[in-house]
């Protein structure tokens, strides 16, 4: 295991860093870790098809009994407007 000392790291930063340690339950030291292992894990290979966008929302309406929402009626589409064929005049 290596050690790692960051320095000239900016008070908010490490305050805000300190909140989500404690929100997560963990050192800072280790939510430090925590952000590092999530920023450099290799991304997955799925096409880019917001699949997992999908997922995630999924999962989080879920619990929720999901959402039920009412579809509005399909009409036929009208007619496109005449204007008289090309070039003529009123």
């Amino acid at each position: 295991m290596a050690t790692m000392i960051i320095r000239n790291l900016d008070d908010d930063v490490k305050t805000r860093l300190r909140i989500r340690a404690a929100r997560h339950g963990r050192s800072m030291e280790e939510e430090a870790r925590s952000i590092l292992r999530a920023a450099l894990t290799p991304e997955s290979r799925e096409p880019a098809t917001g699949a997992a966008l999908v997922k995630a929302i999924r999962a989080r309406v879920e619990p929720f009994g999901g959402v039920k929402l009412e579809l509005p009626q399909r009409i036929p589409m009208r007619e496109p407007p005449d204007f008289g064929g090309r070039g003529s005049t009123p």
